[in-house]
């Protein structure tokens, strides 16, 4: 190809590049993104639910500054401080030197993932082995939950009103849970069954123990000996009843560790990337953003893998509130400062699968190590539920992106009438304030064990960073 044409391919073509083409072996970008995923791997081991993640996330903006702040406290420009809304949601703020009135830069991300719940009657005890019910949380399949090592976190509010947490199965003294499948030999009914319906969302029962417990001076087990024998060894451990369950949040979670993936070293394995992959950056890009003259808010937001509903989801009005709080401690107006914020909705999407192509759209599918991922839309269908960001705050995204050097990449959620998913841009979006998705591709999204590239993770970071800054 002659010189003319190469230039003119350069200038005319839309061509996905992965961060390695771009930087060759030994270059400084490719070190720096695996000592970044390392903070990020020790933040998914201690944040297994959205309660571990607010208190793992306050404890990186406590190392860098920021101080706890109440509604109703007056804010100055300088200012570094978090709002904790009831330990599952956090608002992350960098009050900047700017008029308010210019707007905030927002960058909402989510901290729940797909699990198991505990019913709040859970234990019950059947021909020898005891066993908690369960409700499925988010969207998952399944069959995937079977047969793989699970821990229980959570919290339990005794009837005093004192809480207790609960962690069981991560540390490697500690035992761990299961939920039981047939073996192939007595499963071949099961084999001609869909995906779907193979595996209940009633036979997610996690099995507990076997071990009956004998009343003092009896010499065969009590009634319901393995169900009494697991509540008096909670009770000996947390001082917990079987009443005690109603007034808990009680979650299974894989009781799996963040770990290299692959001979090279280039992917992380972790329960939850979906979507602490975006709430991790956001956090660490607000906090090497100082020079930015903006206000700054990182929102780590609960319930979106259920709809964003309750106090703790992004339909909650705290948003405006704490809007509102800025505009009267700093002399703005909360529609103007909402007219000119700009918003970034974290969340993740699907990277292409070589196995499944037949549910992908490779023009617009997120190719692994080809960076963060921009999805102007999302939704299902005809863009059901979706925010549709406007020509123009993607292409001034676009414009921060390259001008930052930042590798990245646009991408929809699978074939269209196939895929599609929600987040929580249209959530932000309708207050009024500029909004567009973007995250990065995950493989196995949902599942109990998920898989993300080190190159998307950096790149994610320096995106936010870039968005802070600009």
């Amino acid at each position: 190809m002659s010189e003319e044409k190469t230039k003119l391919s350069d200038t005319l073509l839309y061509q996905k590049k992965s961060f390695y083409e771009i930087f060759k072996p030994g270059a400084p970008e490719i070190t720096a993104a695996q000592e970044y995923a390392r903070g990020y791997m020790s933040y998914m081991d201690a944040s297994k639910t959205e309660r571990e993640a607010v208190v793992a996330s306050i404890a990186l903006a406590r190392a860098n500054g920021y101080r706890e702040w109440k509604l109703g406290e007056p804010l100055k420009a300088g200012d570094r401080v978090y709002y904790n809304n009831r330990g599952k949601n956090l608002f992350v703020i960098a009050v900047g030197s700017e008029d308010i009135n210019n707007g905030i830069r927002f960058v909402a991300s989510h901290i729940d993932a797909p699990r198991l719940d505990l019913k709040p009657c859970p234990v019950y005890e059947d021909h020898g082995m005891g066993f908690l019910k369960t409700h499925y949380y988010g969207g998952i399949r399944k069959y995937q939950w079977v047969t793989v090592p699970l821990a229980l976190h959570g919290v339990v509010v005794k009837n005093d009103g004192s809480v207790v947490d609960v962690v069981v199965g991560e540390d490697d003294s500690d035992p761990v849970f299961y939920i039981n499948d047939l073996l192939p030999h007595l499963g071949r009914a099961d084999e001609a069954k869909p995906l779907g319906s193979a595996i209940p969302g009633e036979k997610l029962n996690i099995l507990v123990g076997s071990m009956p417990l004998y009343e003092e001076g009896e010499d065969k087990p009590a009634a319901d000996g393995v169900k009494l024998n697991v509540l008096k060894m909670l009770n000996d451990r947390y001082g917990i009843t079987e009443e005690d369950f109603i007034s808990a949040e009680l979650s299974i979670v894989p009781a799996m560790k963040a770990r290299d993936v692959g001979f090279d070293r280039s992917m992380i394995g972790a329960y939850g990337h979906d979507d602490r992959v975006c709430s991790y950056p956001a956090l660490t890009a607000l906090f090497e953003s100082e020079d930015s003259v903006h206000t700054r808010m990182a929102i780590l937001a609960d319930k979106e893998e259920i709809g964003s509903e309750g106090a703790t989801g992004m339909q909650c009005e705290l948003v405006l509130d704490l809007i509102d709080a800025l505009a009267a401690s700093l002399g703005g107006a909360s529609a103007i400062i909402r007219a000119n914020s700009k918003c970034l909705s974290a969340d993740v999407t699907a990277n292409y699968e070589p196995n499944f192509p037949e549910v992908f759209e490779i023009r617009n599918s997120s190719i692994i190590n080809c960076g963060v991922c921009l999805a102007k839309y999302t939704g299902a269908g005809g863009k059901s539920s979706t925010n549709d960001a406007p020509a123009e705050f993607v292409g001034w995204i676009r414009s921060v992106l390259n001008n930052a050097g930042v590798v990245w990449q646009i991408a929809e959620l699978g074939r269209v009438d196939a895929g599609g998913g929600g987040t929580v841009a249209k959530y932000l979006s309708k207050h009024n304030i500029d909004t567009i998705d973007i995250g990065v591709g995950v493989t196995s999204m949902h599942a109990p064990y998920e898989v993300i590239a080190k190159a998307d993770l950096y790149e994610a970071h320096r995106a936010f960073k870039a968005f802070y800054l600009a």
